[in-house]
């Protein structure tokens, strides 16, 4: 991820207002372009800043290449909340350089999973839940009134999107002009939260369990109880780890890798082996 080279040149341009409305723009309506299984919003995420992005760094340039490979990794959070984590990012870039790679790179693994939970929770779900009620009520009795609601509140989510880019930024300016010589602190605790949020999914998400069970003349044994005493989350803990393992062998990528986690998944539980958690 880090570029060889004896000096960076420093970052001289300042994010705009025309910056901050394309931002916006390409956030509210091109947020899950080029979405995908493997890297799922990490393009869409490269794209919304690729103009800002060449306007810092040049084009054509090693700075620029290596931003956008940071950029372009796995990124999935809540629509939104993305673009506090933009505007974040694009302070600290401005302020400093192609150095912040690590930081930026940080902040948005410990950043996207909380706020991923925060945003689905309040406007992907509580809020379409009592407003959409409401509104929908009130079109079956005939109320306009109920229709006119219904895009009013989606109108405010909207324009809540919209103003956040901005104060994120300046907030993001202060934190990096405030903690000038703690940036490398800063990197280790959002490197941390992020590893904290990665491990937190494997044992919520991987919902994989032994199901085969021995029959030994007349005892039976249930393997994933016996696991379960040892280390409960034992198996997704070690599925995890294996696809690690499988990603850092030589020409291996992650759509190849999950080929074969498909492949080796769909062979075990169809010989009884392996199956989903109840």
């Amino acid at each position: 991820m880090e570029m060889k080279s004896k000096e960076t040149p420093k970052v001289t341009y300042k994010l705009t207002t025309k910056d901050f409305r394309q931002i916006n723009m390409r956030s509210l309506f091109l947020n899950q372009v080029g979405w995908n299984y493997e890297r799922m919003q990490g393009s869409g995420y490269l794209y919304i800043l690729m103009p800002q992005l060449r306007k810092m760094y040049g084009d054509h340039t090693p700075e620029l290449k290596g931003i956008m490979k940071m950029q372009n990794q796995f990124f999935n959070t809540s629509n939104f909340f993305n673009t506090i984590i933009q505007g974040i990012d694009l302070a600290v870039e401005e302020r400093e350089g192609y150095k912040s790679l690590e930081t930026v790179a940080g902040l948005k693994a410990g950043l996207m999973g909380p706020f991923a939970a925060i945003g689905d929770s309040l406007f992907a779900a509580l809020v379409p839940a009592i407003m959409g009620a409401i509104a929908a009520n009130m079109a079956i009795q005939g109320n306009a009134v109920g229709a006119v609601l219904w895009m009013a509140v989606n109108f405010v989510i909207m324009w809540f999107r919209w103003i956040q880019l901005k104060f994120a930024y300046k907030q993001g300016v202060n934190l990096v002009t405030s903690m000038q010589e703690q940036l490398s602190a800063l990197t280790d605790a959002a490197t941390l939260l992020g590893v904290y949020v990665v491990g937190a999914l494997a044992a919520t998400m991987v919902n994989t369990q032994i199901v085969w069970v021995a029959h030994l003349g007349k005892m039976t044994v249930n393997f994933q109880s016996q696991i379960d005493m040892i280390m409960p989350k034992l198996i997704p803990a070690l599925i995890v780890g294996g696809i690690y393992w499988l990603l850092g062998r030589k020409r291996m990528t992650s759509t190849r890798a999950i080929f074969i986690v498909i492949i080796v998944a769909v062979i075990l539980s169809a010989l009884g082996v392996i199956g989903k958690a109840a």
